[in-house]
């Protein structure tokens, strides 16, 4: 398990740094993958939960601008003692930025687990993710397609991420990634919409 550090505010810019739209509706994995496979970028907003290696639990809402192989920006907006930390993801490497103080994270490697990398991660895995497992199921009253992906890297450890998209909207609602079986990234979506639509994806409850 990589080890989660700690530091405020640069503790902060070290816990983020390590481990711890269309409408149509989607029925089938690869219809619903290809809307993320061929898109120009998305944006999106989720409330994602860290479960750290002394049991407790790390949350905050990120806002991420994503752009498949270019620079993605992760941004906290809650809690507001840390909001405004922003993190700035190129294919290889990756910087953490607040007020005044700059952190170059180093390399990214396919093993990386990060609350700050966990939505790009998401989609990442949507993209170019070993389908492993596809099935219905609703998540908090919204009829939902669950696909399970393998991203498991080099350095062994098994990586799987889970997304909930929605039936209606194909959009994700909630995300999961588990390392070797044990959730370590919950995402909790809020909001989200492709890059050349205007308007909210998500289905309302209910």
């Amino acid at each position: 398990m990589r080890k989660l550090l700690f530091c405020v505010p640069m503790m902060i810019l070290c816990l983020l740094a390590t481990a711890c739209g269309n409408t149509e509706t989607t029925t089938t994995p690869e219809d619903a993958r290809e809307a993320y496979r061929t898109m120009a970028g998305c944006t999106m907003e989720a409330v994602v939960s860290c479960r750290q290696e002394d049991g407790l639990d790390w949350e905050a809402r990120l806002r991420c601008d994503y752009v498949p192989d270019g620079t993605i920006i992760v941004e906290v907006l809650e809690p507001e003692s840390i909001a405004g930390i922003r993190a700035t993801v190129s294919e290889t490497d990756w910087t953490l930025e607040y007020e005044d103080l700059c952190l170059n994270a180093g390399t990214i490697s396919a093993e990386e687990i990060s609350p700050a990398l966990c939505l790009p991660r998401l989609m990442n895995a949507l993209r170019d993710g070993w389908l492993l497992e596809e099935n219905e199921e609703t998540w908090q009253e919204i009829p939902c397609l669950r696909l399970s992906m393998d991203q498991s890297g080099t350095q062994g450890g098994k990586i799987v991420s889970t997304v909930w998209l929605s039936q209606e909207a194909g959009t994700p609602v909630r995300g999961e990634v588990a390392v070797d079986g044990e959730t370590i990234l919950t995402a909790e979506f809020t909001s989200f919409a492709f890059c050349d639509t205007v308007e909210e994806t998500l289905p309302e409850d209910g």
